[in-house]
């Protein structure tokens, strides 16, 4: 058996790509995309219709509305694959709005029925802002299903419980990223791996206070940067995984062992938290990786938010 398929047992297997082509090979259960792996993929040839193709039909609709259709329309590939959900994001720029982002998912919502498909294939995503975590409130509230990401901390993922979402996606790479960065010379990179991996624990302690508590949310680790990011967090609810990484793990021949337990977190001694707006805005700001990293993570999403603009206006 391979790794991929080890992993399988213990964790369902998310696709993380805009490339649909790519994921019928790693048969997962569901897949993610974002503005910058659809923008990456509308430049390839083989997608470059799907873009074109939505411009021509609607063209004169609003530049927002173009975007949502082309998101769905490769959301709705994807769902031919796939037997699970598509996570598609609501537009970055609303970051820090939350009646604009609730207004913006209800039509994407529309825009899958629209074409078939039941709302419980579909998570919403969203920036785990207070804004955003507020939104997939109300989305949850209305039977739309929310993936709260470019989850850094700890009190992102409180808040996210408390407000009932259905998922969240910690990024495990950009905190790794961020550390590494930090520590400069003084990194010593066996000293950081695996389940010492900065990402990796960010998560593990995530986990174990949702399990601990009971909290239905899902836990999906998301941005990999390597194998032995995944394999240490083998038994989260859910490991969303890029096709080279999940090619890796399909060659790969080595044991792979459950690292999360859910029964191990129920065992344990921790504090109940609860966050009102000003103690999540305060928590938030004393992390300063996460405040970095949320901030430039909301930044360069806009940035391909209006690339992706751009090339459906000169569509």
């Amino acid at each position: 058996m391979n790794q991929l398929d080890a992993l399988k047992q213990f964790t369902t297997v998310v696709a993380d790509t805009g490339d649909f082509r790519q994921i019928d090979a790693y048969r997962p259960q569901d897949a993610t995309t974002n503005p910058s792996l659809i923008l990456k993929a509308v430049q390839k040839p083989e997608y470059r219709s799907l873009l074109s193709e939505t411009v021509a039909q609607y063209r004169g609709r609003e530049l927002s509305e173009l975007m949502d259709r082309l998101l769905v329309r490769f959301g709705v590939e994807i769902l031919s694959i796939i037997p699970g959900r598509v996570s598609t994001e609501v537009d970055a720029r609303l970051s820090f709005d939350s009646s604009a982002t609730v207004v913006r998912a209800e039509r994407l919502i529309e825009l899958y029925q629209a074409q078939g498909i039941h709302i419980d294939r579909v998570l919403i995503k969203v920036a785990a802002t207070w804004e955003g975590i507020a939104a997939a409130a109300q989305l949850e509230r209305r039977g739309i299903h929310t993936n709260l990401t470019l989850l850094f901390s700890f009190c992102q993922a409180v808040a996210c419980g408390q407000a009932k979402v259905q998922l969240i996606s910690p990024f495990v790479g950009r905190i790794y990223d961020w550390y590494k960065r930090a520590a400069g010379a003084a990194w010593v990179e066996a000293d950081n791996a695996g389940a010492n991996d900065p990402g990796v624990k960010s998560v593990r302690q995530i986990y174990n206070y949702y399990k601990h508590f009971g909290i239905a949310t899902e836990v999906m680790g998301a941005s990999f940067r390597n194998v032995g990011q995944i394999t240490a967090l083998a038994g989260c609810d859910l490991l969303t995984i890029s096709p080279d990484l999940l090619a890796a793990l399909a060659a790969s021949k080595a044991p792979l062992e459950r690292a999360l337990d859910a029964t191990a977190a129920r065992a344990l001694d921790l504090t109940p938290l609860n966050y009102d707006e000003a103690g999540f805005r305060f928590a938030l700001n004393e992390d300063a990786m996460a405040s970095d990293k949320l901030s430039e993570g909301i930044r360069a999403f806009c940035a391909d938010a209006v690339r992706l603009d751009q090339l459906l206006l000169a569509a």
